[in-house]
């Protein structure tokens, strides 16, 4: 049995769709998958269910027949080839929902990132650019695509969806580090259409178009960089961004070398998506820090 995340949720066994209720039901099971293997509170449960504002008298009672249901789905599904069956235990002071990490897609997407990581950190780029491009290939659609869609907005949704944001980032990395310029450039391209703050993908924008020979192009990707940063953010563009753009200006010869961007790598990001405290959202992984006009060095919330 495989469960799905990325994408609309789905559980399949034998490769055949399972049903699962209805949408609180569904919900119950994406927020327990989301933290597959840990104790969620019954009160956090019925929290992410219902707006604060909106839980009815009822929630509790709606939470226990969601849990019942899920416990007689997953009861029903064959048994796997080896080690132990899919349960919800209750667990004081609410549930957990055990489930094998190579059983969800989630958790394999994260493992497949890590060692690509670890790969493109030992300049094995084309080992990096294939457990990558497996990992990336797991992704059906945006995460949980048919609970967003029915209005639930936790923060674990937006967080994977920046980790696979930083995943293609490391994945044009590893292309850009194999020489593989050309083939990168659509994908970059419609990255950067979609997320125009994002200045890592914008810089490898710059360096696979100008490896293909059209420094004009690469140009004005800066250009669009930094028109959308100070308009969205009253921000110029970050240092590495600014000397990516004048090496192309002066041909510098190290564009050439088959190396991604930034040159220098950084430690990766931590691929498990926590839930973000309140107030301004951390910067996600990305370029040297911007400075702001007045030339301190404000956070740099790009996303």
């Amino acid at each position: 049995m495989q469960f799905g995340l990325l994408g609309p949720l789905e559980v399949t066994a034998d490769g055949e769709p399972i049903a699962l209720g209805g949408t609180k039901q569904r919900a119950t099971l994406g927020y327990l998958l989301l933290r597959t293997n840990r104790v969620v509170a019954a009160s956090e449960l019925v929290q992410a269910l219902w707006d604060s504002d909106d839980a009815p008298v009822t929630a509790r009672k709606i939470l226990h027949n969601a849990v019942w249901g899920l416990r007689s789905m997953l009861t029903s599904l064959p048994a796997p080839a080896a080690g132990s069956p899919p349960a919800l235990v209750t667990r004081t002071p609410g549930y957990v929902l055990r489930v094998d990490p190579d059983h969800v897609d989630l958790a394999v997407f994260q493992r497949r990132v890590a060692e690509g990581r670890a790969a493109l950190a030992a300049d094995a780029p084309e080992t990096a650019a294939r457990l990558l491009r497996e990992g990336l290939d797991l992704w059906r659609g945006p995460v949980l695509a048919d609970l967003a869609e029915s209005g639930f907005t936790w923060p674990e949704i937006e967080a994977t969806r920046r980790t696979r944001l930083d995943a293609l980032e490391d994945f044009f990395d590893a292309e850009l580090a194999c020489g593989r310029h050309h083939s990168v450039i659509g994908d970059l391209t419609m990255l950067v259409d979609t997320e125009p703050l994002r200045e890592r993908a914008c810089g490898q924008l710059m360096i696979a178009l100008y490896r293909c020979g059209r420094q004009a192009d690469a140009l004005n990707v800066y250009d669009r960089a930094r028109s959308a940063l100070v308009e969205n953010l009253g921000l110029e563009p970050g240092r590495g961004l600014q000397m990516l753009q004048r090496s192309i200006l002066t041909h510098d010869a190290a564009l050439s070398q088959e190396v991604g961007w930034p040159a220098v790598r950084r430690p990766a990001a931590p691929l498990t998506p926590a839930a973000p405290s309140p107030g301004p959202s951390p910067a996600p992984r990305g370029p040297a820090a911007t400075r702001g006009p007045a030339g301190t060095p404000p956070p740099h919330p790009h996303t």
